[in-house]
């Protein structure tokens, strides 16, 4: 940033307002440098406790998993390809339903331990 001072008065006047200008300005700079920092600090802060809470969905889902394996599809409208999708859809939906409701403790030790590997 160039700035360009003029002086009005006597040298000792001229020299203080520059000095302070230049104080105020790299005092402004050093806010808007610290605000950044600390909104990119914050939001990747987010971005690992949705990665952590996503973890925790996934592994719920692969732990309930085998609740609904053994169960049989008899019926008039058992069976067949689609209920096997709509069973892994529906455990995925399971886990991602318990993570939001609060989970099983998983993803507050998983969202510490990636905090410690980004050294924030």
């Amino acid at each position: 940033m160039n700035v360009t001072f003029v002086q009005t008065g006597g040298p000792d006047l001229g020299q203080a307002a520059v000095a302070g200008a230049k104080a105020r300005i790299d005092g402004a700079r050093q806010t808007a440098l610290a605000s950044a920092k600390s909104s990119d600090i914050s939001a990747r802060e987010a971005s690992m406790r949705e990665a952590a809470e996503g973890f925790e969905a996934v592994f719920l889902g692969q732990m309930l998993a085998p609740m609904f394996s053994g169960l049989s599809s008899d019926g008039p409208m058992g069976g067949g390809h689609a209920e096997e999708v709509f069973r892994s859809m529906l455990v995925d939906e399971m886990g991602n339903a318990i993570a939001k409701a609060g989970g099983v403790g998983v993803a507050g030790p998983v969202y510490e331990k990636l905090l410690s590997l980004q050294e924030i």
